[in-house]
């Protein structure tokens, strides 16, 4: 298990490290100088020479990598060119709407397939099985931002039960919840369709197995057998379907968090890409590709523990 744990800390080190260099390479290349950005298209050479000794642009590219990485590593993420305050606070204060969000529109997403997968593998083949693979198609061909503005236009507007955008803040938790309720619909739908196909398949395949034959000629009935036996053994991708979303739903909710006026993480992102805030968005990005290969990590390690087999070296 050691060598395991070894191999596999090697691996998320290399990952994150090819990672930071594409998301230094990527925002870098990116045309436009965040210096003439803040200054306007009038500005004197001088004046944005200065400022970007200021903001430590005029060194060379490897030197502002290294110094990124060394601070990142150090738990400083830098300094914004925009709004001047560190990047760390600023991502704090993000989180708080990115990650209630995100675990709002998870648990409704495995509140969802979880059921419905199991109705539609206990009755394969039959119209309750057509009918949520239906379901589950339109979920993954709507794209959420189209869902999210049709939410607004009946929820928001016309019964004007949810409000339409803005985050009051968590002094009142109740209307914080309200304002989080149709974003976290709208993120929900798509990976609730992913995960019911998902719940579907692994239990199909589970229903097949001889302990599950086993189980019904123990007397026990196809609902006794399938929720005692067969949906434990189910859930195992299940779970780890769901773990990867929620890393998913933390970086993926820019779009959503557009269209409902949310100051998360996703809405700062598109901000500091409008405004050329490298570091920002670098940072940012980072941090959620590190939420990312973390998530891979555990999963892996559940793997191994469960699976003595995948402890073995190939």
């Amino acid at each position: 298990m050691f060598a395991y744990l070894t191999r596999r800390l090697i691996a998320l080190c290399l990952s994150l490290a090819v990672a930071s260099l594409v998301i230094f390479l990527v925002v870098e290349v990116a045309p436009g100088d965040p210096a003439s950005y803040m200054l306007g298209i009038n500005a004197q050479p001088d004046t944005i020479a200065a400022l970007r000794a200021e903001l430590g642009l005029d060194v060379p590219k490897y030197q502002r990598y290294l110094n990124w990485i060394s601070g990142m590593l150090h738990g400083d993420f830098g300094t914004s060119y925009t709004y001047r305050s560190p990047v760390s606070e600023m991502v704090a204060d993000r989180l708080w709407i990115s990650l209630p969000l995100a675990s709002m529109a998870l648990v409704l997403s495995t509140l969802i397939a979880i059921p419905a997968g199991v109705l539609a593998a206990s009755r394969r083949g039959k119209v309750s099985d057509a009918s949520v693979m239906a379901a589950t198609q339109l979920g993954v061909a709507i794209p959420n931002f189209w869902f999210a503005m049709l939410l607004v236009a009946l929820f928001a507007i016309k019964l004007r039960w949810f409000p339409s955008g803005g985050f009051p803040g968590w002094d009142d938790p109740a209307k914080a919840l309200i304002a989080l309720t149709l974003p976290a619909i709208a993120l929900a739908l798509p990976q609730a369709a992913i995960l019911t196909r998902v719940m579907r398949s692994s239990l199909i395949d589970i229903l097949g197995e001889d302990f599950m034959r086993t189980a019904r000629a123990k007397g026990l009935s196809q609902r006794q057998a399938l929720w005692r036996h067969g949906l434990r053994n189910a859930l195992i991708p299940v779970l780890t379907i769901i773990g990867l979303q929620f890393s998913f739903l933390l970086a993926g909710a820019i779009i959503i968090e557009q269209v409902f006026y949310l100051p998360g993480l996703g809405r700062l992102v598109f901000q500091s890409i409008s405004q050329r805030d490298l570091i920002v968005v670098e940072s940012v990005v980072m941090l959620l590709v590190f939420s990312v290969i973390m998530v891979n990590f555990i999963v892996d390690l559940t793997y191994a523990l469960a699976d003595p087999r995948l402890r073995q070296p190939a």
